[in-house]
């Protein structure tokens, strides 16, 4: 049987990056057959792995991808609190699904769900830069009709880059179109922590609703919010080139 890195094992049955997999390995939380995994080790895909004492499950026979309208009030994690809704309790899967594209929970939009760990750790890697499409409306700021040069000097801001609190890097759109009255389309191939939020938040604006309408070239369409469908072959073709 082939062997490999035992990162890639791990980020292919956890959903974790390959960098964080192999932190845990040199931090010595990681085992192998019950023996302290070392930095290098290669292993069968199969392996019995154990992260901080918890058996890693085995790797999926077939996987599953899905597209999600997720409503707004859903949160993306799998953990459970109480009055709180997840995204995963929107789907009839009992495997581990993994969400690429995480959505705050007053957004709502387009996700993909997974089963296939190295899959979704691919995707969300920042250095493939896929591109991420919203519409976007704002709050208006006051009680009067959307100024046409407003709307223009936040293009000019957005496209050009945003300085935001705590971050290092500017944070900027690839494309944005005004639609009208405060809508936008707003198109990003990054995907920082509350990003569209928080760039109209350094413009002193804020955004009444926001929902994602395009992933790595695939598009919510008419799926119903709350709902979901399979991806088709094409498009599981063209998300792994």
């Amino acid at each position: 049987m082939k062997d490999f890195p035992l990162q890639k094992v791990i980020a292919s049955r956890s959903g974790l990056s390959r960098r964080d997999a192999e932190a845990l390995i040199k931090e010595g939380k990681v085992e192998v057959d019950d023996v302290v995994a070392e930095a290098g080790r290669r292993v069968p895909e199969d392996a019995e792995i154990r992260i901080k004492g918890r058996r890693l499950a085995q790797a999926p026979t077939n996987f599953t991808y899905i597209a999600l309208n997720k409503p707004a009030g859903y949160t993306c994690t799998s953990a459970q609190f109480s009055g709180e809704q997840n995204i995963f309790s929107l789907v009839p899967f009992k495997e581990k699904l993994f969400a690429i594209g995480r959505l705050d929970k007053d957004s709502r939009g387009l996700l993909i769900l997974t089963n296939d760990g190295d899959f979704a750790q691919r995707l969300s890697h920042p250095r493939y830069e896929h591109e991420k499409t919203y519409r976007v409306n704002l709050a208006s700021p006051r009680d009067v009709e959307w100024n046409l040069r407003d709307m223009a000097m936040i293009e000019n801001e957005l496209l050009s880059g945003v300085k935001v609190p705590e971050e290092e890097r500017p944070m900027k759109a690839v494309k944005i179109e005004h639609l009208q009255n405060g809508a936008f389309v707003i198109t990003l191939n990054e995907g920082r922590k509350r990003q569209i939020r928080r760039m109209f938040e350094a413009l002193g604006y804020a955004v009444k609703d926001l929902i994602r309408i395009n992933l790595a070239g695939i598009d919510l369409g008419s799926l119903a919010e709350g709902k979901w469908r399979p991806l088709s072959e094409e498009e599981i073709k063209r998300l792994k080139k």
